[in-house]
């Protein structure tokens, strides 16, 4: 394996980029500002045949406790900014949502809002068909450009597979850049929809670091009668559900805590005993909403 490209860290410390605060080192980090330092570092793990990962707000993310074999991005500079073009919200894949939503607002563009209530990067959303609050990104974003080893190509929503909370993107294509074609409506009236949105998620999940985000998918199950996983959890018994380190929220049952010293393999274990329960209650399977990064042994979480 020839060495990595200049500006590549060896044995990174993933936790830090996570907001549970789990899990290992990377062998190889870096941050990609450009489309073509990200193609250069995804062609460079071709060809040295090594697994890539993508870290955005790592609100939805565990890391292996041993780490991950590979290469980690996380997009800096100009493919995590966010500018304005008329109508048009421009994004790096790197964005934070929430702060291109309040961006949108302060322009007095519509169309966003939901956004704010989604705590992970413009990537991340695209890649996973984010939505909430009854918002529709499909609805609004115009054109993503996707980076690979071969470069950059321009692709429309239609193009992208859109199904519930996910996409075709495949784990070497990454989301450099998106286009959102908003409309425009009153600021303060974008703002105070905003302000509202941010109260009603305070009131009702848990925020701050060493919290993860929604841990399991809301089922499309008709045994479910339409309760959420949250509320599946909490009637199965496992609001407060302590693993280790790791514990199911009082605040919302579908939402993880790291106590302290948790570990990922604490976080998973008390996943799967949820799911369990769940399933023992109610025969519905509830699904994972979190990305794995390295050798997770989820088989607890499996159907």
């Amino acid at each position: 394996m020839t060495g990595p490209p200049a500006g590549v860290e060896r044995d990174y410390p993933l936790a830090r980029l996570t907001t549970i605060r789990t899990g290992g080192p990377a062998d190889f980090f870096a941050r990609p500002d450009s489309p073509e330092r990200l193609s250069e570092l995804l062609a460079w793990a071709d060809a040295a045949e090594i697994p890539v990962g993508v870290v955005g707000s790592g609100s939805n993310l565990l890391v292996a406790d041993e780490g991950f074999r590979g290469l980690v991005l996380k997009l800096d500079g100009p493919l995590a900014g966010i500018e304005l073009d008329g109508g048009r919200l421009l994004c790096g894949g790197g964005a934070r949502l929430p702060q291109a939503s309040a961006r949108a607002a302060r322009a007095g563009l519509s169309g966003l809002e939901f956004g704010v209530n989604i705590p992970g990067t413009v990537g991340g959303a695209v890649k996973m068909n984010a939505n909430a609050y009854g918002g529709d990104l499909a609805r609004v974003l115009e054109w993503v450009d996707v980076t690979t080893a071969d470069g950059t190509e321009r692709r429309h929503p239609e193009e992208l597979g859109f199904r519930y909370r996910r996409s075709n993107l495949g784990p070497r294509e990454v989301v450099a850049r998106a286009a959102f074609a908003l409309s425009p409506a009153e600021p303060e009236s974008v703002k105070s929809a905003l302000a509202e949105m941010r109260a009603s998620r305070k009131a009702a999940q848990p925020s701050g670091i060493k919290t993860f985000g929604s841990t399991f998918k809301n089922p499309d199950d008709a045994r479910a009668e339409g309760s959420t996983a949250g509320v599946l959890l909490d009637r199965a018994g496992c609001r407060g559900l302590t693993v280790g380190g790791a514990r199911f929220s009082e605040k919302h049952a579908n939402f993880v805590e790291n106590m302290g010293e948790a570990t990922t393999a604490d976080v998973v274990a008390l996943m799967a005993e949820g799911r369990r329960r769940v399933r023992e209650r109610f025969g519905i399977e509830l699904e994972p909403e979190v990305e794995f990064l390295g050798e997770v042994d989820a088989a607890g979480l499996r159907p």
